[in-house]
């Protein structure tokens, strides 16, 4: 199965120059073409969806192996080619202001492809739920500021997502492909790669997390007079903090109560939330305005007063960090950036390409190849 996840990246500001853009505009093509006419658009999205895939593929490219900018630079480069070859692919959104036009991007483009209006509103979902989940479902301080979704004129897709926090000056992506999600909300991401285990990432979307969906369902429909009057009651009159009040909890889950707790939550939405009664804890969360802070209170709501416990877990479990330390995922798999690399070089080796620019592009993939190999040895076996 190909394996979707997060990766950690940090934070490089800038541009990629006119010069690199266009290299890397005719290798991307190269690979592109050679990648569906050889294994096909299914094939395509798996591989984008793959964050060992998504590297080695920018390694070939030529931008910083490590950067923040391997993921804007190189899906700006893949929809710029997608959208001017006719290979049934195309791709929506991108960074900044350009992510919150994927839907518009979806409507042109996915007329062009043929699609009917019912795939397109389903990608539309896709793109939405997806940022959704990564922004407000899965709370770890890395707000979305790049978000492309790839589809296929059959109505698949693959969607690759990234949020940045400041503080630790690091970014981290997620990838998503249809052909895996299950659930919007259970377990999307199902492998994930970063180079950094958070503490109190309040994880809703984490499979130990299903009773405090159900409970957090249940309440919206106790109407939002309901929800008001528990939410005073986590913070009693006189009281500065929960670190008293909530005795039965470890030290862990204490400082979470503490850092978590919102100041406000979104009363309009939640009375939208209580007219529409959603089924599922997916319905809810779909509902506009429905964001962190009100899916942070009904998750402590459900916790502190009903006793259905949320996960804190940070879901990461790969990296693709440089050096052993504390705190640090399981490495990625090198068999699988071998086989990665063995069918990229191939690829190059049967593109239109100069001799030069071939063994410049095989040479950077061989340099990232040596820098994962060097982060990541092998482990013994017995």
């Amino acid at each position: 199965m190909m394996r979707t996840g997060v990766a950690d990246l940090g934070l490089h500001w800038g541009r990629a120059p006119s010069w690199l853009v266009k290299r890397m505009k005719r290798l991307a093509k190269a690979i592109a073409t050679l990648l569906v006419d050889e294994y096909g658009t299914a094939s395509f999205l798996a591989r984008i969806a793959d964050p060992i895939w998504f590297q080695a593929i920018s390694a070939v490219l030529g931008y910083d192996f490590d950067s923040s900018g391997v993921t804007p630079v190189t899906c700006g480069i893949l929809k710029d080619v997608l959208a001017s070859n006719n290979l049934g692919l195309r791709a929506a959104g991108g960074k900044g202001k350009a992510s919150r036009r994927a839907p518009m991007d979806l409507e042109r483009d996915g007329d062009a492809l043929g699609l009917s209006s019912s795939k397109v509103d389903l990608l539309k979902y896709a793109s939405r739920m997806a940022a959704k989940v990564d922004n407000a479902v899965i709370q770890c301080g890395y707000p979305l500021y790049h978000h492309t979704i790839f589809y296929s004129e059959e109505g698949s897709w693959a969607i690759v997502q990234q949020g940045m926090n400041t503080k630790n000056r690091r970014a981290r992506r997620y990838h998503w492909l249809s052909t895996n999600v299950r659930s919007f909300v259970v377990e999307p991401h199902t492998a994930i790669v970063c180079d950094q285990v958070h503490r109190h990432v309040l994880n809703m979307a984490a499979k130990e997390s299903e009773e405090c969906r159900m409970q957090s369902v249940k309440l919206v429909s106790d109407g939002t007079k309901q929800i008001k009057n528990m939410m005073r009651s986590l913070r009693p009159l006189g009281q500065s903090s929960l670190y008293d009040w909530t005795e039965h909890v470890n030290e862990t889950e204490r400082l979470a109560f503490v850092q978590y707790l919102p100041e406000k939550m979104n009363w309009e939405a939640l009375d939208r939330a209580y007219n529409l009664m959603p089924r599922d804890y997916e319905g809810l969360v779909s509902i506009s305005g429905i964001g962190p802070a009100t899916v942070r209170g009904l998750a402590l709501i459900s916790d502190i007063i009903y006793g259905k416990k949320p996960s804190w877990r940070d879901p990461v479990k790969f990296s693709f960090a440089f050096g052993g330390k504390d705190g640090v995922p399981f490495p990625v798999d090198r068999r699988s950036y071998d086989e990665a690399v063995e069918v990229l070089e191939g690829i190059i080796a049967d593109a239109e390409l100069g001799n030069k620019e071939q063994l410049q592009a095989i040479r950077r993939l061989r340099w990232a190849s040596s820098q994962v190999k060097a982060s990541n040895p092998p482990t013994e076996t017995r």
